[in-house]
């Protein structure tokens, strides 16, 4: 458990006040088809099975799943479910197991135009199971021990390749894209074959100005490191102008080339990284099922840990993220567009959804690794692979060079977080939290990666029986206890404590007070809920009374570990003095904010 944020201050191992021009090195690892709820769900601070916005559909919240009398006569739903409920074998045998499809038309199927209730029909019932800490042991302690993102979306509802191209470039050419049509798209399936699909859909090969191309423009370092077995991962492979590049040019060698992962663990431990690093795993370690977690596991430990121990680390930041959901669900409604929106909005060209949007999609397990991150902090703003690009454009405007991508659609652009509030430059953190050792994935006689291969042999079934009519919430729903602070732009769906001066806000019968703040926040009148967007919230007690006294309330980011200022409809800012009173005035106070859940 995670100290609190008056404590943790005073503790941690800080150096002097810097900025983001402090960051010199970005690693960026995408890791294969997983879902936010699927291995997080579970996580205490976080936006999970205890969202208290959760939406309604159907007179139900999202998390109970329609399910049809061919499945089952017992239930007419299904509420997310333990895949190791069981025990015994299964707590192997679901390592190499497989939810659904990844494809658009599933996903689009799931989604059901927002209702975002037919994942058990559309795609397949264990689609809505998940994983605990215990059979996530190291994904838990890396996302923990630094800042984990909990609203970061897949940017296109659909495969991998469509999602790995957004990551480099920011787009899939959807019409209204910056992008011209003859530059290939719209991409949203894995097709590799030459030439279109269908007139404008799945044009192959791709044409359209990469984000690596613009860094080598800008003279800023960069390498794709892989091995030969890398899943076909990576996405620059999938552009004309990389297919076409001479051997010993910029884009071959740099882009193309197979170096190894041994070589980033090398240039790591020399401190000869480039400035952006990509790195595309084995097929075996990317946790695609039936590629296991437990395997992918160990790379991202790998990985962590040889960035870590990197003599740049404390000028390093670590992204570890994920393609997409792989067809497991998520109960959040994406966050997105207003019909219509170009570059986003399209007429679903396999003519089953109508008009729908292409993206951003489901949520997906994020993390960032770095100095700045360091704590057990959740970061909340809306987020997609293009953020990615976003934060590195942002690390380079600060150091005078402009390298903003011309290919980011508008909306997208203007709506996706940079990533940036996530980080407290000001206050760098360089230790680094203990990790639980990672197992060694399994290997042939020959040394080949074999896991999957392994389970697939050992056990004959490896999806578990579905819980039909033996559901209940308190069970199925159930979450670990605790806090994480808070970073970034507020959203939705989490219970809040606010605290300043060892006090923290109270709500009685709408009436709001303070009282002394708890060392592990769980003091269920300190707790609210918040409903709007856009910095502009309502505010509810936990004891479900709305907050009197203002209609909403600007609650803003100060940003670098200065908290949050709330400012009421009259344009005062509300405050906790020493005494524990509250106060109202004109200065911006900030409040520390928690993220907590627990069981009461």
């Amino acid at each position: 458990m995670m100290k609190p944020l008056f404590v943790a201050v005073a503790t941690a191992t800080l150096a002097v006040a810097g900025s983001i021009k402090d960051v010199e090195h970005i690693v960026l690892f995408m890791q294969e088809n997983r879902a936010f709820n699927h291995y997080f769900g579970t996580m205490a601070g976080v936006r999970g099975f205890k969202d208290p916005n959760v939406q309604i559909s159907n007179g139900k919240p999202v998390f109970y799943q329609d399910v049809n009398s061919t499945m089952s006569t017992k239930t007419d739903y299904l509420l997310p479910f333990y895949l190791n409920e069981k025990g015994g074998k299964w707590l192997e045998a679901t390592q190499c197991m497989a939810a659904g499809s990844n494809s658009w038309q599933e996903n689009q199927a799931a989604l059901n135009h927002d209702l975002n209730n037919q994942w058990a029909i559309a795609n397949t019932p264990w689609s809505w199971g998940y994983y605990k800490k215990s059979d996530l042991p190291n994904h838990f302690a890396i996302a923990e021990g630094w800042a984990v993102g909990d609203m970061y979306q897949q940017s296109v509802i659909a495969s991998t390749n469509p999602n790995r191209v957004s990551w480099v470039s920011g787009t899939i050419n959807a019409p209204g894209s910056p992008q011209s049509p003859d530059e290939g798209g719209m991409y949203i399936d894995n097709s590799e074959t030459p030439g279109c699909e269908e007139p404008g859909l799945n044009c192959y090969p791709l044409k359209w100005k990469t984000t690596p191309e613009i860094y080598e423009d800008a003279g800023i370092s960069w390498q794709v490191y892989q091995d030969t077995d890398n899943f076909d991962d990576n996405p620059l492979a999938w552009f004309q102008q990389f297919q076409k590049a001479k051997n010993g040019s910029a884009l071959s060698d740099k882009g193309m080339a197979y170096v190894g992962l041994e070589k980033f663990y090398e240039d790591a431990a020399a401190g000869t990284l480039p400035e952006i690093s990509y790195i595309v795993g084995p097929a075996e370690l990317s946790e695609h099922p039936p590629y296991t977690p437990k395997d992918g596991a160990w790379l991202q430990q790998k990985i962590v840990d040889v960035v870590t121990a990197s003599p740049l680390y404390n000028s390093t930041v670590l992204i570890i993220s994920y393609d997409e959901t792989g067809g497991w669900g998520d109960h959040v409604v994406p966050f997105h567009s207003p019909p219509g929106t170009a570059g986003e909005w399209v007429e679903d060209p396999y003519a089953e959804e109508g008009n729908v949007y292409t993206g951003p999609g489901f949520r997906l397990p994020f993390y960032i690794i770095s100095p700045w991150t360091r704590g057990g902090n959740v970061y909340v703003e809306h987020a997609d692979h293009s953020s990615q690009i976003k934060f590195v454009e942002e690390v380079y405007a600060a150091k005078g060079k402009d390298i903003k991508s011309p290919e980011i659609p508008a909306w997208r652009r203007a709506n996706m977080a940079d990533l940036t509030a996530a980080f407290d430059f000001e206050n760098p953190d360089y230790s680094i939290p203990s990790m639980p050792n990672a197992t060694y994935p399994s290997t042939d006689n020959k040394g080949q990666w074999n896991g999957y291969a392994v389970c697939e042999s050992t056990y004959a079934h490896t999806r578990p029986p579905v819980p039909y009519g033996k559901q209940s919430e308190a069970t199925s729903l159930a979450t670990e206890d605790g806090f994480k602070v808070v970073r970034g732009q507020l959203t939705e769906g989490r219970y809040l404590v606010f605290a300043m001066n060892g006090f923290a806000l109270s709500s009685s019968s709408g009436q709001l007070s303070a009282s002394k703040a708890s060392s592990q926040h769980n003091d269920k009148s300190q707790r609210f809920v918040i409903t709007g967007d856009s910095g502009s919230f309502t505010l509810t007690g936990a004891d479900g009374k709305a907050v009197s006294g203002s209609a909403t309330y600007t609650i803003t980011d100060l940003g670098n570990g200065q908290g949050y200022s709330i400012k009421t409809s009259n344009g005062q800012y509300l405050a906790i003095n020493k005494k524990g009173k509250t106060t109202m005035g004109k200065t911006a106070k900030g409040f520390a904010v928690f993220s907590v859940t627990y069981s009461d």
